[in-house]
């Protein structure tokens, strides 16, 4: 799992672009991917998704709320679209 990169960083690191906003993931960035990559992205993204549902829920900072949505909002977009991308070229996740 270790091994993938994409555009020079860890497909962690990428997940973790894509949770905070720094990066959007499209169809032609998925292009470039091997099946492998498709799993071992989806593992990671899946990965900060229940980290970011761990954390502590901030109750009365409406930032931190508004910025943990934001968050969860961006990983499950991102990993529908991989989910979508990989049904169409037959590459199973789980």
């Amino acid at each position: 799992m270790e091994g993938a990169e994409f555009r020079g960083k860890s497909l962690a690191a990428t997940a973790r672009d894509i949770a905070d906003g720094f990066l959007s993931i499209n169809p032609l960035m998925l292009k470039k991917l091997m099946p492998e990559d498709y799993k071992n992205l989806y593992h990671y993204l899946k990965k900060i998704q229940t980290e970011v549902r761990s954390e502590k829920f901030p109750l009365h900072d409406i930032l931190s709320i508004r910025s943990r949505n934001m968050r969860l909002q961006r990983l499950h977009n991102a990993i529908i679209i991989l989910q979508h991308i990989a049904r169409e070229r037959k590459v199973i996740l789980a």
